[in-house]
């Protein structure tokens, strides 16, 4: 049997020897010397083989150590990683979650909703911006609504007024009639229809305005419609037949306008039995002035006589005394009767007295200014044109006379107008200096007047429409002739009419009012 070699020192050299059997009888010793230091390396060997095997016997262990502790710090890293993820995401999705709500809450109206939660860059531009915008909301839901309650107070008033409106026309007794711009009803009182239809049947709503009248008084009634269209507002008197007979009726006929949009008319019908009574009056006094006159001469000469009779019945022998008794009763009843007759005269005088235009220094230019405002807006289709003389001296008259009979003139010029194809109204005014006069010019391009139209112009009731009361130029001749001026009509050249008036100069006068003229 082999035995593990042994180390053998000897003097300074180490030896390893090693004794291994020879055959049945022997054995053979075999040293080998070792290495300088051999022994110390071999023991190094030997304890670092110790340590390689403990080691060795504790690598499994380290490398469970290193594992847990890889996994440590894996699971701290992915915490950490997930909770800053979770941090990160917070700061945006906190933001966006508050202005989900909020936006939910706007939407049921809760406008004083604010996002209290603060974010960085652009959601914290958004969350400010949402904020604004809710602020701005709200602002604008306080001045609806302030503007809601104004506007029902208005609504309000609006209704009362229109009530008190509406009391005041059902009670007037004027009739009123409102129509559209289309000429179509759109409102009617009850006076209207205790005027025109006392047994029921009012025209309703819409119905258009040739059905409610007859066709001669629905043409008058349209004739004014256009008339009040050019000068807002016109007059005039019509005879209208009604269940009971015929009905003498003012109709004024207002034109309603918004700027030039036109919105409507309203007509109002009044019974003018009055104003006929207060004709027939004032027709009774032109017969009273005159039938004066014509008294005043004879009574003179009655009571002379009647003095007369007196004195001589004084101065001769008396009579029998039954004859002086009747000459003096006689005397008495002829002076009496005079003085009776001279105090109705008195009275017829003072009954047939009329009110005279009262001219004085005036600047037609601003009357013929004045008028034609009147017509601002109405005069569609119509082309104006004015010639006025800037040095025009000023004239002897009543601004509100002349600009009656101009405004007169004017209509009349857009009336004969209504079927030209040119539709020119030409104004002008001069000084003539050969009669110290202004003449002033209304011109029109319509259908002109014959001869014999000429003549009879100016004369009451002569009118050539089938309307009217054919007093408007009879009107303006008298304006005229108060004024001791003169007016003529012409022939507009190439068509039309000219109507010429001339007024006398401030400080000069004709001595009388000159006759109508006609060329």
């Amino acid at each position: 049997m082999e035995q593990a070699p042994q180390k053998w020192v000897y003097g300074n050299s180490e030896y390893l020897l090693s004794v291994a059997p020879a055959g049945k009888a022997g054995k053979i010793l075999v040293g080998l010397p070792l290495p300088k230091n051999f022994s110390p390396t071999l023991e190094q060997i030997k304890q670092n083989q110790a340590s390689y095997l403990a080691l060795s016997r504790e690598t499994k262990r380290i490398r469970g150590l290193y594992m847990l502790l890889l996994t440590l710090l894996t699971v701290l890293v992915l915490f950490a990683a997930t909770w800053i993820s979770l941090f990160l995401a917070k700061l945006v999705t906190r933001p966006v979650e508050a202005l989900a709500e909020a936006t939910r809450e706007i939407s049921l109206g809760h406008l004083g909703h604010r996002v209290e939660i603060s974010a960085a860059d652009e959601l914290g531009e958004l969350v400010a911006s949402f904020n604004r915008m809710a602020a701005e909301l709200e602002a604008s839901r306080r001045k609806i609504e302030e503007s809601a309650r104004a506007l029902s107070d208005t609504n309000t008033e609006l209704e009362q007024r229109r009530r008190h409106i509406e009391t005041i026309l059902e009670n007037i007794p004027t009739g009123v009639l409102s129509l559209d711009s289309e000429r179509r009803v759109s409102h009617t009182n009850v006076a209207l229809g205790r005027m025109f239809w006392p047994q029921g049947g009012a025209p309703s709503a819409g119905t258009p305005l040739r059905e409610i009248f007859a066709a001669e008084v629905a043409s008058d009634l349209e004739h004014l419609l256009r008339k009040a269209g050019r000068m807002a507002v016109t007059t005039a008197q019509l005879e209208i037949p009604v269940y009971k007979g015929r009905l003498n009726a003012s109709v004024t006929v207002s034109s309603v306008q918004h700027g030039q949009q036109r919105l409507g008319y309203v007509v109002v019908f009044e019974d003018f039995s009055d104003l006929i009574k207060a004709q027939k009056e004032a027709a009774w006094r032109e017969v009273a002035r005159r039938v004066a006159h014509e008294i005043k001469n004879p009574l003179t000469p009655i009571a002379l006589s009647a003095e007369r009779i007196r004195k001589h019945l004084e101065r001769g022998v008396p009579p029998e005394e039954a004859s002086l008794a009747v000459i003096y009763g006689c005397a008495e009843t002829i002076s009496g009767a005079a003085s009776t007759v001279r105090s109705l005269v008195d009275e017829f005088s003072s009954l047939a007295r009329f009110p005279a235009a009262q001219p004085r220094p005036a600047d037609l230019n601003e009357v013929i200014e004045d008028t034609l405002a009147m017509f601002n807006g109405r005069m569609d289709g119509i082309r104006l044109e004015k010639q006025l003389d800037p040095s025009l001296p000023q004239a002897m008259a009543d601004p509100e006379a002349i600009k009656r009979a101009l405004a007169n003139l004017i209509d009349n010029a857009a009336e004969a107008m209504q079927d030209s194809l040119l539709r020119e109204i030409h104004i002008s005014t001069a000084l003539v200096e050969s009669k110290d006069a202004i003449e002033v010019v209304v011109a029109d391009t319509g259908h002109g007047v014959t001869h014999e139209v000429k003549e009879r112009l100016f004369l009451p009731y002569f009118s050539t429409k089938n309307r009217g009361t054919g007093l408007g130029l009879a009107i303006v001749r008298r304006i005229i002739e108060d004024h001791r001026g003169s007016i003529r009509v012409e022939e507009n050249q190439p068509l039309g009419t000219r109507f010429v008036v001339e007024l006398p100069l401030a400080g000069t006068g004709a001595a009388k009012a000159p006759e109508t003229q006609h060329v």
